[in-house]
């Protein structure tokens, strides 16, 4: 533990998705001094319909977010 949950737009190719798992994984490791054979890392897919209600869900309504995102994710609807 600890576990990573990545969440983005469809359209990334697995080996981008991968690249960016080991990348975060990497970080979190540096960052909090764990091994990093103990973390995992997920991604998930949305269309910009699906993730408006996991935006409201997930980052409106948490009050465990510590880096806020500084956009309106409406401007993904275009």
């Amino acid at each position: 533990m600890p576990h990573i949950t990545i969440k983005m737009l469809k359209g990334r190719t697995n080996q981008q998705k991968t690249i960016a798992g080991i990348k975060v994984a990497d970080a979190l490791a540096e960052a909090i001094g764990c091994d990093p054979t103990h973390i995992s890392v997920a991604v998930e897919d949305f269309t910009p319909t699906e993730w408006q209600d996991v935006f409201k869900e997930e980052v409106t309504n948490n009050n465990n977010i510590v880096v806020q995102p500084d956009y309106d994710p409406k401007s993904l609807l275009k």
